[in-house]
């Protein structure tokens, strides 16, 4: 009885502790985002969005399990070249509402009211992952306001009778803050299954990694959190990659730069390559690894986008 009892206290003492970190670490989440954003009303519903940096303005769109502050994250290296971003939570994340009927079009056209509401006429368009969907239909809807289109790993759609990457363990992660940050604490244990849900990229990509991408990767997976406002909208993610909706890329006038690595276990180097060959003058960078995250090949992507982007702004020829 006594060792029950002993075993018993031992476990409690236990998950009280393991509960304490996780409040932790879940109110030092939240509390990174307070005061980083705003709201509008659009005819939508309500749009966050932060806005950072001054200059040539970029929308930059966010993936699945994002919001305005992922945004930030990868793409927050333009600010010292002149960029001015302009950082929206899709519909469905943190604080954007989850409008009924909520397609990639309602979303670019919400896009279309915030640059209105910002007065910015024309911008540079950066989707990643999930959010290359409503940025290829903002370049289709709106070309006149689009100057120019990166993609980097845009998402592919699911194969038929799937629902998600990584099936029901994945789903139960991102439906709660506590799983998410116990799936976050287990990486290092378990990294050949979590890397490959949580970042679709293989484990000897993570372990051949420089430190430097090792606190860049820890930094985005540390940012996944607080994961449940963000949930409707990876739903709504979800449940998009399941339709194949076929979009009229052809129609896209802009330039377009998609880029991705050939790893990447969501299959997003195939859809670049897609989306590049089917816009007149579009381009596709395919590195052989680095998995979704891009992993190894992060520098050369934020070198490909900025050199793009500059010659977008300068006028000049594509290389």
């Amino acid at each position: 009885m006594r060792r029950m009892l002993f075993v018993i206290l031992t476990v409690l003492i236990v998950a009280a502790l393991v509960y304490a970190i996780f409040a932790r670490d879940l109110a030092r989440a939240r509390a990174r985002l307070v005061g980083r954003s705003k709201t509008i009303e659009t005819s939508f519903g309500t749009l966050e969005y932060a806005v950072m940096g001054e200059g040539e303005p970029v929308l930059t769109v966010h993936g699945a399990s994002g919001g305005f502050d992922q945004g930030l994250d990868m793409t927050g290296a333009l600010v010292g070249h002149g960029y001015r971003l302009i950082a929206p939570s899709r519909f469905g994340y943190l604080c954007s509402s989850l409008p009924a009927n909520l397609t990639t079009a309602i979303q670019a056209d919400a896009y279309a009211q915030l640059l209105d509401h910002l007065g910015v006429d024309k911008v540079s368009v950066v989707g990643i992952s999930a959010g290359a969907w409503s940025s290829l239909q903002f370049a289709i809807r709106h070309p006149e306001r689009c100057r120019a289109l990166v993609l980097l790993v845009p998402a592919d759609y699911l194969p038929a009778g799937t629902s998600i990457h990584g099936g029901a363990i994945a789903r139960t992660i991102f439906n709660s803050d506590f799983v998410a940050w116990a799936a976050l604490k287990l990486m290092p244990i378990m990294p050949g299954g979590m890397t490959g849900i949580m970042l679709g990229t293989d484990a000897a990509v993570m372990r051949a990694a420089e430190p430097s991408e090792e606190a860049r990767v820890q930094q985005v997976l540390d940012h996944l959190l607080p994961m449940s406002p963000r949930f409707p909208g990876m739903q709504f993610d979800l449940k998009n990659a399941a339709t194949h909706e076929p979009y009229p890329i052809e129609k896209i006038a802009c330039p377009l730069l998609a880029i991705s690595a050939q790893d990447d276990r969501f299959g997003t180097a195939c859809r670049a390559r897609s989306i590049a060959g089917n816009v007149p003058g579009g381009r596709a960078i395919i590195y052989p690894t680095g998995g979704h995250a891009l992993i190894g090949h992060y520098a050369d992507t934020l070198r490909e986008s900025m050199s793009f982007l500059e010659a977008m702004r300068e006028g000049r020829p594509l290389r």
